[in-house]
């Protein structure tokens, strides 16, 4: 017995050391059994900013494994919000009653859900504003011609209004609101998106924000509203249920600034005055093109050491760079996109090192509900 269970941990030992990635995690008051995320992935299938209770709980639930966390495509906090057809909402009744059933099939299948509250800022058309209104920022230069979320080129963004100082409480305490809807639709609790260059983005990063009010010049006046926003929203649902992206290193959306660890860090250590459970931190675009160059991994490391709460990564990683970051102490949690979202069973299989199935990017933002979005089939059973 003593040496079968000598063994028994030797296993162990041997398979924590080779997959990190599925190690136990506890960040704040959730145990989770792996480290591997769903990321916010806009999926473009909430016909009328309504998610699809039917759709959409099959599409979350299939994706939750036990103590597994995942944090929803990014949704809209007020009717001023949305930059993309077909992307949920979360600032009216209808829209939160909708959520309930899909987070109760993701907490049937014992996972922990967040929602990523958003607001697209500029990155809009007037299409898709109330009365046909200019899309607000923190400023009114337009966006440069460069892709769409869909691929196509967004070589007509119209201009911005920027928005007054009187107005961005207002803006403020829709976070707010949006935020306490998610604890009623059931959320466990929400990522403020201040990432990609949204809204957020677009007061943090000194080439958009060309502001000389409290809200404008300095780093400490541009990081002000997003701290606010996370102000709010703490107060509504308290720090342990709240966390933020970021993505001080890319320039989405014509959104880049001149010292991006300068701002990074800043916000690093800004975040914990505030006490929020986790900081998500998307990698820049140019990880991928430089096949994650020793370089640009250690761009996060500052903001990582400044961080207190838990520390999450995002960027094009796969199986091995994920069990890497989480070995070297790079960051506490991984979240996959494309991959979570062609292979529904990931985590598992990671753990038994199986095939993946290959993403059909055409069919990301179809609004088909079925196509590119529930049909990714799981492993075999003989698995």
């Amino acid at each position: 017995m003593e040496l079968g269970a000598k063994t028994m941990a030797e296993d162990l030992g041997r398979n924590e050391a080779s997959q990190p990635l599925l190690t136990p995690y506890k960040m704040g008051h959730f145990n989770l059994s792996h480290r591997v995320v769903l990321a916010p992935l806009t999926r473009m299938r909430s016909y009328d900013f309504v998610p699809q209770p039917q759709h959409a709980a099959l599409y979350y639930s299939q994706r939750t494994s036990t103590g597994g966390f995942l944090v929803s495509e990014a949704t809209g906090i007020s009717d001023t919000a949305h930059g993309y057809p077909h992307t949920p909402g979360i600032w009216t009744e209808e829209q939160t009653e909708a959520w309930k059933p899909i987070v109760k099939a993701v907490h049937d299948k014992g996972g922990v859900f967040f929602c990523q509250l958003w607001h697209t800022g500029r990155v809009s058309d007037h299409c898709l504003q109330p009365i046909g209104q200019a899309p607000i920022s923190s400023t009114d230069k337009k966006i440069k011609a460069e892709a769409n979320i869909d691929g196509s080129l967004a070589s007509q963004f119209p201009t911005p209004r920027r928005l007054s100082t009187s107005e961005i409480s207002n803006v403020v305490k829709d976070f707010r609101l949006a935020a306490r809807n998610a604890m009623e639709a059931g959320f466990d609790g929400v990522e403020i998106h201040g990432a990609n260059g949204y809204l957020v983005d677009q007061f943090l990063k000194d080439q958009v924000n060309d502001r000389s009010d409290d809200y404008g010049g300095s780093l400490e006046n541009r990081c002000g509203f997003a701290l606010e926003v996370v102000q709010a929203v703490v107060d509504e649902i308290g720090a342990d249920r709240v966390g933020i992206r970021l993505s001080p290193f890319a320039d989405y959306n014509d959104c880049g600034d001149s010292d991006p660890q300068g701002l990074g860090v800043y916000m690093a250590e800004s975040l914990n005055k505030y006490g929020i459970l986790y900081c998500h931190v998307i990698e820049p675009r140019m990880v991928q093109e430089l096949e994650r160059s020793d370089e640009v991994r250690t761009s996060l490391v500052p903001m990582r050491k400044a961080f207190n709460g838990t520390f999450m990564v995002a960027g094009g990683y796969d199986e091995g760079d994920g069990n890497e970051v989480v070995r070297s102490g790079g960051a506490d949690l991984v979240a996959f996109g494309r991959l979570f979202l062609a292979n529904p069973d990931l985590p598992r299989r990671f753990e038994l090192n199986a095939e993946l199935n290959k993403y059909d990017r055409s069919t990301f933002y179809t609004p088909d509900p079925v196509v590119g979005y529930t049909d990714y089939p799981f492993m075999d059973s003989s698995h």
